[in-house]
């Protein structure tokens, strides 16, 4: 079974027949080699995804360090690098860059995931599962803030640096609502480019990933033995330690079809809230429009204002856009907005990496705890929400689950990415305003 997965993969790039990505990929950059790539969004949108693509399948070729997040780590850095290195035509370079920023690429995806995450969870579940939830959720992510702001002003970095540039993106679950929404929000309260704070959020996110994934096997090794350190230290894959009550902690499974027109619906949902947004942050500049999106779609989601299948219509907007789009961001972003030399200069500091590491430690032990207070097994709160809140998200959760053993937590994984990310993303549009 293992090898036809991986024929699959050989034969097939950006989930089409090899020979025909070869043939697309050599159109595209024939085009652009000759100076006449046309610089607009549908080209944009083919560019990314072809290059995407192919980073993804080159990272899956890897047996081991696939499970480390390669594929995402080569999406994010090899662009950029190539571009360095002036291996990257420059008609190309342009037409991406155009399309991540000009034509606006970038709120497109952001808003999508926002809108689809909060719209497609239950209602119930948010009502009754979450206080008990949002307690491990909430108290891990008020803990890594103070303590890892405290840890980087008594070492110099600075404690709201600390908090921004390293425990805020990490800490969001995810590149579509950490490193990338907040580079914006850094540069929209500085009045500079968000392409400067680009090499240090994406450094400190991925860094954090191969943490989180080392961890999880520590946490797996420990889970083979069968003794137990206190009561509720291991529940060998099971979250409560209350029976019973599991069902309130469940995430319908995502749909793998949805119609064109419903599809159409989740864009003008998505595209509604951002206008919203930036028509709240217009009157009222104290948030980021992608806060007042966030606020209004839980009030929507929470109050019921939508009918049943337009809510269903944006969570599939949403999933289209995670599964299909997110190797194409993460391109254009690397072209856009990372400059490789700030990312040596970051990964070169011992001071950023310590903090790194102490965010990803500090979200685990916390989160533990708190879900251990509150009747969740100690090990796998700390799986979920801590682990999974530091990692890179979708393909995050599932090499930390993979490497713990515990694939099975995949709906607390989904369920702490949806609240924990556009949490993490509200609470850090609050302390934007301190950022000098």
């Amino acid at each position: 079974m293992r090898e036809k997965s991986h024929d699959r993969v050989r034969l097939r790039i950006a989930s089409i027949p090899a020979p025909l990505y070869l043939v697309l990929a050599g159109l595209v950059l024939t085009a652009a080699i000759t100076g006449n790539l046309p610089d607009t969004m549908v080209v944009g949108f083919a560019t990314t995804i072809l290059l995407g693509g192919l980073f993804i399948w080159i990272g899956n070729l890897f047996p081991v360090v696939r499970d480390f997040g390669l594929p995402t780590i080569l999406c994010t850095f090899a662009p950029a690098t190539l571009a360095f290195l002036g291996l990257m035509p420059g008609n190309l370079v342009t037409v991406v860059q155009n399309f991540i920023d000009g034509h606006g690429f970038l709120d497109f995806f952001v808003v999508g995931i926002i809108a689809g995450s909060i719209l497609g969870m239950p209602r119930a579940l948010l009502l009754k599962a979450g206080p008990r939830f949002a307690v491990p959720v909430v108290g891990c992510l008020i803990a890594t803030f103070v303590l890892v702001g405290l840890i980087a002003a008594l070492t110099g970095f600075g404690f709201i640096e600390g908090i921004l540039f390293v425990a805020a993106p990490i800490m969001a679950g995810g590149l579509g609502v950490g490193a990338l929404p907040m580079s914006e929000m850094y540069a929209s309260a500085t009045g500079g480019d968000s392409a400067t704070f680009m090499g240090d959020l994406m450094s400190a996110v991925v860094m954090a990933n191969v943490v989180c994934i080392l961890i999880a096997g520590i946490y797996n090794g420990l889970g083979k033995r069968k003794k137990q350190l206190f009561v509720g230290f291991n529940g060998h894959g099971q979250l409560m330690r209350i029976k019973g009550r599991s069902d309130k902690l469940t995430l319908p499974p995502k749909r793998d079809a949805s119609s064109f027109i419903a599809l159409g619906k989740g864009l003008l949902i998505a595209g509604s809230l951002f206008v919203f947004g930036n028509l709240m942050a217009a009157f009222l500049p104290g948030l980021h429009p992608y806060a007042w999106a966030i606020i209004a779609a839980a009030a929507v989601k929470i109050f019921g204002l939508l009918p049943q299948d337009v809510e269903d219509s944006t969570a599939d907007w949403g999933d289209l856009i995670g599964a299909v789009l997110v190797p194409a961001l993460l391109v254009g972003v690397s072209l856009t907005y990372i400059d490789i030399t700030d990312v040596l200069a970051s990964l070169s500091n011992p001071l950023f990496i310590l903090l790194t590491i102490c965010t990803v430690v500090i979200a685990t032990l916390t989160s533990g705890v708190l879900g251990w207070l509150v009747k969740f097994n100690f090990v796998e709160a700390s799986i979920t929400p801590g682990l999974v809140m530091a990692d890179t998200g979708g393909s995050g959760d599932v090499s930390v689950l993979s490497a713990a053993n515990r694939m099975h937590l995949m709906p607390f994984a989904a369920l702490t990415n949806r609240l924990g990310g556009a949490l993490v993303l509200f609470v850090t549009s609050l302390i934007v305003p301190f950022l000098t």
